[in-house]
């Protein structure tokens, strides 16, 4: 029919049933499986239909049925039992902030997706699970904290395999009046709208509010009738254009998220990254200063002090980088905005790269936003190795060990992924308070009072509800493609109770290396088909809509699936997200994660696993290499590099069968008891897993190790109208100026060989070029084995400075002298970035 416009009629809802609407428009739900049952009980098939959403549930359910519940004594128990854990939960005054940090100045949280539920699907994958679990335990754990990301209205895409296995994407646009979403709205009551200009044109933005629990995020969309067509696309699509859209949706979630704060009036002391898409927002925030009365310089430092980086990204390709041509087509005005000049400017940003056989200057959102904050982390201890090797290049001189980017190991919202059924079980042995000391490792010791047979009967529940979601899918794909009644029908057989199974969910990025698994197929082939201890495997995930080779994965696992030794025991789930990410992480009895070491910056999907009792099997790499204590899973291959990655495959591939068929197999299978048993390794991935890869230890790291001192640091900076800032900024503009002059000579006295517990003296002559000698850190360094050690050199008042450096160990030495400029107040030893070996 013709549409001449939609209207939306609200439900009545029945007075013992008004708050229902209240909950729908709160996330909460989103990790309370009491609260969606509310609404799935009202119609079990929209719910399913509209992807488990409470707002379209309401709007589509018959009056005659919310009147018939109504009358339902059973139905308005569980109703008023919920309501009252969520008015517990939102009025809760003593929490783990108002004990533990009290005086805690506001975060603001920039992300370019976020995960919160499938029915609001703005998020691609581990990044946006990762922003928005972040965003549930800071909510949990009572902090001052608004997250701003983008309304995308048809979202990442959906996706659709046809008959040969090949996935196509599909993009639906979204109603945004069944989200839980409403109009932000300024103090005075207004609509909230913020503009910015892109390039020769300004882009009106409209806000939403979404409520998280405790917290809140505004969200910006482009989509309103004062933007062109073209225009209205920049919050079309999440990560769907090309470098001149990326662009253009990175000024909207920095400029227009400052401004969206401001516009709101939401106060914010600290500022987090989240990955380099959100460098810009420090454009907007040093624009403010500039505005306010301070110099560029002045006021970078004061923006920068209060800010943080969080990287996620240990593969070159996956930085953006832009080419300035690019950048001066959207940025090209804001040098002028910021009293500084576009050399100096795009200097915080260069990275030079080889586009096109040549060796260029681009804009790197990465190196830009090191520069623009000063604090910066990593997502595992071992990817804050690589991320300090990878960005080492911008301290010239320095060790990479000594490049400022520490690390906060991921982790993941336990109560979003652990199911109800497990949740029920570790209630019979945790305190009263579980859900509210997660990261309490002591704690979690508890579970070893759970039974083998309680254990098994939960994970058997979580397991049938996993293949009976499996099947439906599978049933739903085959009818799509015109499958044979005789294929449709054996849908209904697909999987087994009885056979250990194994789960892989991934993004289909080529260094996840998917079909690792198939290297070997005859030999895959005799584990997934011994009559006594059968194997049987799930697979999801999806690749970029651009990126064919992983397309190719998804079509080789697809085919494999389809061969007759495999049909049926190789199942591929098309369009993953959270929705089947829970059913696998609950119902598999094993997850595999075998991507390209040390690619893998942290990965989440195998500690929601593990919090359901499902061991991981995974490469050491990203949080297993710190998980993994011999007790609670497997590893995979060895803890070393390769230079071939062809053998590195072969190797790893090695090693999961082995291990698959010596140790999983037997273990799973086996009738041993004690730590032998399979019970005492599921026992052990909850005990130790829960914990320390809770969001909620992940949270609490943020807050100690860089939200308090960053907070501190910046109001320090900021003080007094910028004077320290003043201070800093100056200081290292007459440093630099004068650096290329000074010099720097040493001599050491080294014995050929030597006992431990000697020392040599080191003598140092320095040329300050006028730079004062207090200023100047003059040490010497020892390099034993690649372990440094750093000994400071004493100014004796006329440019020489000298020491006694002391050899404790036996061992090979190099012995090296350098000079560092400092002075107090700097985040870091080396953020003036100058460095200057004799």
């Amino acid at each position: 029919m013709n549409v001449i416009g939609k209207v939306t009629v609200l439900p009545q809802l029945p007075p013992g049933l008004a708050r229902l609407s209240e909950l729908a428009y709160n996330l909460y739900w989103s990790w309370t499986p009491q609260a969606q049952a509310l609404y799935q009980d009202l119609d079990p098939q929209n719910w399913e239909r509209f992807h488990h959403n409470p707002v379209r549930t309401l709007l589509d359910v018959p009056q005659a049925r919310l009147e018939q519940v109504a009358a339902d004594p059973a139905y308005l128990a569980r109703y008023a039992q919920v309501m009252a854990d969520f008015d517990a939960y939102m009025g809760k005054t003593d929490t783990w902030a108002s004990r533990n940090a009290p005086d805690m100045k506001p975060v603001a949280y920039f992300s370019m997706e976020y995960a919160y539920h499938e029915s609001l699907p703005i998020y691609s994958g581990g990044l946006g699970v990762l922003a928005g679990d972040h965003c549930k335990s800071a909510s949990d754990l009572g902090l001052p904290f608004t997250a701003v990301g983008m309304l995308f209205h048809q979202g990442y895409f959906t996706q659709l395999f046809d008959k040969d296995g090949w996935q196509n994407e599909t993009y639906d646009e979204l109603d945004l009046t069944t989200l839980p979403i409403t109009p932000a709205t300024t103090p005075d009551g207004q609509e909230a709208r913020v503009s910015v200009r892109i390039g020769n044109r300004d882009i009106h933005t409209r806000l939403w509010n979404l409520n998280v629990g405790r917290i809140r995020v505004i969200l910006l969309d482009a989509n309103v009738p004062e933007n062109s067509e073209e225009d209205r696309k920049l919050t079309a699509r999440l990560y769907g254009g090309n470098q001149e859209l990326r662009l253009q949706q990175y000024v909207l979630l920095g400029v227009a998220g400052i401004r969206a704060l401001r516009a709101l009036n939401i106060p914010g002391d600290v500022y987090h990254m989240n990955e380099g898409h959100a460098a810009l927002l420090s454009l907007e925030r040093i624009r403010e200063q500039v505005e306010s009365g301070l110099d560029f310089r002045t006021a970078l430092e004061t923006v920068a002090s209060s800010t943080l980086f969080t990287t996620h990204t240990p593969v070159a390709a996956g930085n953006d980088a832009f080419g300035y041509d690019l950048v001066d087509r959207y940025l090209g005005k804001w040098p002028g905005r910021l009293a500084t000049t576009r050399d100096d400017l795009y200097a915080l940003a260069r990275h030079e790269q080889v586009w096109d056989n040549h060796l260029v200057p681009t804009f790197s959102m990465t190196v830009f936003a090191l520069n623009m904050s000063r604090a910066a982390n990593g997502v595992s201890e071992l990817h804050g190795e690589v991320s300090r090797k990878m960005w080492n290049f911008l301290y010239e001189g320095a060790e990479p060990e000594e490049v400022p980017i520490g690390h906060v190991t991921n982790g993941a919202h336990n109560l979003t992924f652990t199911s109800q059924a497990m949740r029920d079980l570790l209630s019979t042995v945790l305190p009263a308070d579980w859900t509210e000391r997660l990261e309490d490792e002591q704690m979690w010791t508890a579970v070893e009072q759970l039974t083998d047979e309680q254990l098994r009967g939960v994970q058997l529940t979580m397991k049938r509800e996993m293949i009976a979601f499996v099947r439906s899918r599978m049933r739903e794909q085959m009818l799509r493609n015109g499958a044979s009644a005789a294929d449709v029908a054996a849908t209904d057989t697909l999987l087994s109770e009885t056979a250990l199974t194994i789960g892989f969910a991934r993004r289909f990025a080529t260094y996840k290396r998917a079909t690792l698994l198939f290297r070997d197929r005859a030999r895959l082939s005799r584990i997934v088909n011994n009559p006594d201890r059968p194997v049987q495997f799930v697979f999801a995930g999806k690749a970029h809509p651009a990126d064919n080779p992983g397309k190719a994965f998804i079509q080789e696992i697809y085919k494999v699936s389809q061969e007759p030794e495999f049909r049926g025991k190789i199942v591929i789930l098309e369009n993953y997200d959270m929705n089947v990410a829970r059913h696998l992480v609950q119902g598999v009895d094993i997850w595999l994660n075998n991507p390209r070491r040390p690619l893998e910056a942290s990965g989440t999907s195998g500690m929601k696993a593990s919090f359901n009792g499902s061991p991981n099997f995974s490469v050491l790499d990203g949080w297993w290499r710190e998980g993994y204590d011999s007790t609670n899973g497997w590893p995979i291959g060895e803890e070393r590099e390769y230079a071939d990655l062809n053998v590195q495959d072969d190797a790893d591939a090695f090693s999961l069968y082995h291990t698959l068929e010596h140790d999983i197999v037997p273990r799973y299978y086996g009738t041993a008891g004690g730590d032998d048993s399979w019970a005492h390794t599921v026992r052990r991935a909850i005990e130790t897993c829960s914990p320390r890869f809770s969001m909620q230890r992940q949270v609490i790291d943020y807050v100690q190790k860089y939200y308090l001192p960053l907070a501190a640091r910046g109001a320090a900076v900021a003080a007094s109208g910028g004077a320290q800032a003043r201070e800093i900024a100056g200081w290292k503009t007459w440093v630099r100026q004068q650096w290329p002059y000074t010099s720097l000579s040493a001599q050491a006295t080294l014995p050929a060989t030597t006992q431990p517990g000697q020392t040599v003296p080191v003598t140092a002559q320095v040329n300050a070029a006028g730079i004062n000698l207090d200023q100047l850190r003059v040490e010497a360094v020892l390099d034993r084995s690649g372990h440094i050690t750093r000994v400071p050199l004493t100014s004796q008042g006329d440019g020489t400075f000298r020491a006694d450096v002391p050899l404790k160990d036996s061992g090979l030495y190099s012995v090296g002298v350098r000079m560092v400029p400092e002075i107090d107040g700097l985040s870091n030893d080396l953020e003036a970035g100058l460095i200057k070996w004799a």
